[in-house]
């Protein structure tokens, strides 16, 4: 662990794929940036390792394409279900006709380490805890546990924090971040297993999921939920489910309820000839998703959440690397930009000018999705046509920029917009 400075200009806390993209283009404006997190890298995180054109475009803008192409490259998407199976290509358009997925281990460490080369001072093994104000607010200093072998409590002072430290976001929840779950949110599985489709130019998913056979004329039940298999190109994949639930429909609840680590053992099994599939699932794990920018509390006078901790995580397909690379850039702009402007309202307001629209229709579309057996009833309609299904990716992936004007992308921002004025707590509020 780097020497623990004092204080700092701006303190970053999280080394997440938000939070070191912040730390980079901080650091490389000169702002003096510590980067702190409790874990020790490398280290792993819960997620479907999968990079989607948005994210490309955010990591060549970090510089990093070539790096990115080192690794396994993807033409788009497979959709599988209802007897059908589409290949949809990434529609491209300003963003890139391409992906990739790299594992977190990996991914996270190598952006890390971009933002140290930048020049910012990274420390690893300290926990967020708690914060010192200063009258109205402002945060002071940050205190942190450390999460090795030595004990006790430091403080680093700073003039502006930012907090990238995930969905769960401690230290968010210290400065009055709260989660509402009117809103639909996430529950997703994901484990590594050995697949001979590893460098697939093609990731796969899954939208009919279903229970095990009760008789010989049955296919199962159709489940809630959809599985994942993104190749990575090392000899395994990444393979894992998801479902959407609400307060009022909480996963694993109602008709095809399934809870998460079975449901996707199950569907490993479902697909481990096709897929080729060999040994067992191995770090298997899950997490719960706030989505669609379901928190409020996520700015103070000289403070902001970013990422995965301000919910910024599409509700349709539960993608968070891109809006955490996106948002570490805009708060890293605002920052620059504006150093003696509170935050509490213009970071909020920002956020919702970039996502709010979007964000609001798709946790609308991902809440109709939540209904017992309408998957089922509107899935083979849906998959018999590969223009719907293409327009479904690209709303899905949210692969729609503001500089894009076709009719589709119109069509988008038109319901986004009707969609946020019917809100009853839009996004970030």
């Amino acid at each position: 662990m780097t020497a623990l400075p004092p204080s700092t200009d701006v303190l970053v806390v999280g080394a997440g794929p938000a939070g070191s993209a912040a730390a980079a283009w901080l650091a490389r404006a000169g702002v003096e940036v510590v980067l702190a997190d409790a874990a020790v890298f490398p280290r792993d995180k819960t997620c479907g390792d999968g990079l989607t054109p948005r994210a490309i475009a955010e990591l060549t803008r970090l510089g990093l394409e070539d790096w990115i192409r080192a690794h396994t490259v993807n033409h788009g998407l497979r959709a599988h279900g209802f007897g059908q199976t589409l290949e949809l290509p990434w529609p491209g358009g300003s963003l890139p006709a391409w992906g990739s997925a790299v594992a977190r281990t990996e991914l996270d460490d190598h952006l890390r380490t971009t933002a140290i080369k930048a020049g910012a001072i990274a420390v690893d093994g300290l926990r967020a805890v708690d914060v010192r104000r200063a009258s109205g607010g402002r945060v002071e200093a940050v205190v942190f546990a450390s999460t090795g072998s030595a004990s006790g409590e430091v403080e680093i002072s700073c003039r502006r924090l930012v907090v990238a430290d995930g969905v769960r976001s401690p230290l968010g929840k210290v400065l009055g971040r709260e989660w509402h779950r009117d809103t639909v949110y996430g529950v997703a599985g994901r484990s590594y297993v050995a697949s001979a489709r590893s460098d697939d130019p093609w990731i796969s998913s899954h939208l009919e999921l279903r229970g095990p056979a009760r008789g010989p004329r049955s296919k199962g039940e159709v489940l809630s939920g959809y599985g994942w298999v993104f190749p990575l190109g090392t000899g395994e994949v990444n393979l894992g489910a998801g479902t959407l639930a609400t307060a009022k429909r909480p996963a694993g609840q109602g008709a095809g309820g399934s809870a998460i680590k079975p449901l996707m053992r199950l569907y490993a099994e479902s697909i481990r000839a096709e897929f080729g599939l060999s040994g067992e699932l191995r770090a298997q794990a899950s997490a719960l998703l706030p989505m669609g920018g379901a928190v409020s509390g996520v700015a103070g006078p000289n403070w902001a959440l970013i990422g995965d901790a301000a919910g910024c995580v599409n509700p349709l397909n539960g993608e968070g690397i891109d809006y955490g690379l996106e948002t570490g850039r805009l708060i890293a702009e605002v920052l620059l930009s504006t150093r003696h402007v509170g935050l509490e309202v213009l970071w909020p307001e920002l956020l919702r000018g970039h996502y709010g629209e979007a964000f609001s229709i798709a946790r609308r579309l991902a809440g109709v999705v939540t209904v017992p057996r309408l998957l089922a009833a509107a899935g083979p309609a849906g998959m018999r046509s590969d223009w719907l299904m293409t327009l479904a990716l690209r709303w899905m992936g949210n692969l729609v920029t503001d500089e894009d004007r076709d009719r589709a992308a119109r069509l988008w921002r038109w319901a986004g917009r009707r969609s946020i004025a019917l809100d009853h707590r839009p996004p970030f509020s």
